[in-house]
This record gives structure tokens, C-alpha cells and sequence, in this order.
């Protein structure tokens, strides 16, 4: 069994786990199935209390996809979640590297 399919049958068992959900999304990107791997990212920055570390993982991810301004905008989206949740470390990892993508 991969490790793809053991995360997804504890996600069977228990499909609200946050970092089950994480897990997956970053399984996905390894996997190169980038469209499904961002669509679970964004499914976790949308949970009542977003995932902050779903917001820099897609962001970086994007960049490898070349898509530099979609990920400006998650960042910022990122830099926001992490602040409402007193997260001051996560938000000024987001800052530094959307810093260093320029055109902020």
C-alpha cells in the first residue's frame, strides 16, 4: 500500500482530519497531480479555522508552477489567517518568501 492510499484510508475513518487532509495535498503535489493537490489546499484554507500552513505550501507550490501572482494572492490570504490566529512566526515566513518573489 503507498503511502497516498494509507493516508487516504485514514481519511476514510476520519475525513475531517486536518492533517490527514494536509498529508494528502502535499502527497498529491509529490505525485504531480498539482490541480487536485492545490484544490485540497484551498478546501483547507476555506475550514472555519483555515490551516495555516496550507496557505505557504500552495503558495510554494505555485511558484514551481510558475504562477508567481496566484501565488502573491494566497500568500497574502496566508499572511491575514495566520495573523488572526496570533501565528506571528508562520505569518512572517509567508512575508519573507512573498517578499522575495518581488512585485508584492
Amino acid at each position: 500500500m503507498s503511502r497516498r492510499e494509507k493516508i487516504e484510508a485514514m481519511l476514510a475513518e476520519d475525513p475531517g482530519d486536518t492533517f490527514l487532509r494536509y498529508s494528502l495535498a502535499m502527497e498529491l503535489d509529490k505525485e504531480g497531480e498539482h490541480d487536485t493537490s492545490l484544490a485540497k489546499f484551498a478546501e483547507l484554507t476555506r475550514d472555519d479555522l483555515p490551516y495555516v500552513p496550507a496557505f505557504f505550501m500552495a503558495g510554494q507550490q505555485l511558484v514551481r508552477l510558475g504562477r508567481a501572482s496566484e501565488a502573491r494572492e494566497i500568500l497574502r490570504n496566508g499572511i491575514e489567517a495566520a495573523a488572526r490566529q496570533d501565528d506571528s512566526h508562520a505569518a512572517r515566513e509567508m512575508s519573507e518568501f512573498l517578499a522575495s518573489l518581488g512585485g508584492m
